[in-house]
């Protein structure tokens, strides 16, 4: 469940294998996995589009979501304005690994919907929800069920009483009112997040929480733009974060794809993981992509290649780094260190690896080989 607005991320575990969520000692547990404390930080994106009948009939939605999971993506929210949604995206929940959460405003007996199918967590908003009694309700079926809930902020619905203090102080001392409220209804399995569009807002805010509070953060820059922009502006700050150990879910809320989304996070984390030796949070299983940029002495299309084997690079498990360059300058030499690398050279292609070369073959054959080499690693 999430509070207020913005993104969330916690995982969950298909309601016939879910076990106790607990909230001890600053972190949330799902079965086997675990969100705060030294856990991994994790990845979420949010469905772009509205939820329809056509999503049940079909696999398309079922294969989009499996897709999402493989390349990295580790809860999935969805906006939900009606009961025929909430029954549309329980029935959905079903079907999938990936734990789904619920988006909801307005009318709390959504919420109250939801809760009846394997929803991994739910999003409402007390302010616009229908009062206390009625989060009070919510919160009573969330527990349970054991349903975790994130209480989210935003500097553009701060509470008017707020309106005199800094951003980052107003979105702190907003979250800790909702917090209090949840305390005293007895519900502590919870995440806070505080966004603003401001990179200085959003850092401030998390370092004034998390000094206070062991409350599991969920960090994001809101209203961050399109892809440059937004990736920008969410690596100054989320990078900023992480490496002093503040925040254990992110999400690059983009004005692009989901995929660009996910992508973007992973290598957010990563970037983080070099700024930092204590690194176990920010240890992300799977493929390293190393690639140039291409420039006019490339002798291999870097691009094409790239976008043709990235998702199922970023869908396997192996802890491997896998270098796509362009030519001999950026090839085997300046990625030597690299598990399985390939380059161009003239008018043939070179797989490498640990900077040995390995096959000089013609373009037409790059992809097949490519696969068969990293099948044997």
């Amino acid at each position: 469940m999430r509070i207020n607005s913005g993104g969330s991320h916690i995982f969950y575990v298909k309601w016939s294998m879910l076990s106790k969520i607990v909230n001890i000692g600053g972190f949330s547990h799902v079965r086997s996995v675990q969100i705060g404390g030294a856990s991994p930080v994790v990845v979420q994106t949010m469905w772009k589009d509205s939820l329809s009948d056509t999503d049940l009939k079909d696999d398309s939605t079922v294969k989009k979501i499996q897709s999402l999971e493989n390349i990295g993506c580790g809860l999935l929210r969805f906006a939900v304005p009606d009961i025929k949604s909430a029954e549309i995206l329980g029935s959905l929940a079903q079907k999938v690994s990936m734990p789904l959460v619920a988006d909801i405003h307005f009318d709390y007996k959504i919420a109250l919907r939801c809760l009846d199918y394997p929803i991994a967590k739910l999003r409402i908003n007390p302010g616009n929800i229908g009062g206390r009694e009625k989060v009070r309700v919510v919160l009573e079926k969330a527990a349970a069920k054991n349903v975790p809930v994130r209480i989210g902020v935003n500097a553009g619905s701060l509470p008017q009483d707020l309106s005199g203090l800094k951003t980052a102080q107003a979105l702190v001392q907003a979250a800790q009112r909702e917090l209090s409220v949840f305390k005293e209804f007895g519900f502590n399995n919870v995440l806070v997040s505080m966004k603003a569009s401001g990179i200085a807002d959003t850092i401030e805010a998390n370092r004034l929480f998390s000094r206070r509070m062991d409350t599991p953060l969920h960090l994001g820059v809101t209203e961050a733009g399109p892809l440059a922009d937004g990736i920008a502006a969410n690596t100054a700050a989320l990078c900023m974060l992480l490496k002093e150990g503040i925040g254990d879910t992110i999400r690059v809320s983009l004005s692009d794809s989901m995929e660009n989304e996910v992508i973007a996070g992973r290598a957010i984390i990563r970037a983080a993981a070099q700024l930092t030796a204590e690194n176990e949070r920010l240890k992300l299983k799977g493929v390293k992509i190393v690639s140039c940029p291409r420039c006019g002495r490339h002798a291999f299309d870097t691009l094409g290649f790239t976008n043709r084997w990235l998702s199922r690079l970023y869908a396997m498990e192996k802890d491997i780094t896998v270098a796509i360059m362009g030519c001999e300058v950026n090839g085997p030499t300046e990625a030597k260190h690299a598990s399985l690398g390939i380059t161009g050279a003239g008018d043939k292609v070179l797989v490498f690896k640990q900077g040995k070369v390995i096959k000089t073959i013609c373009a037409a054959e790059a992809d097949k080989i490519f696969e068969e080499e990293l099948m044997n690693l």
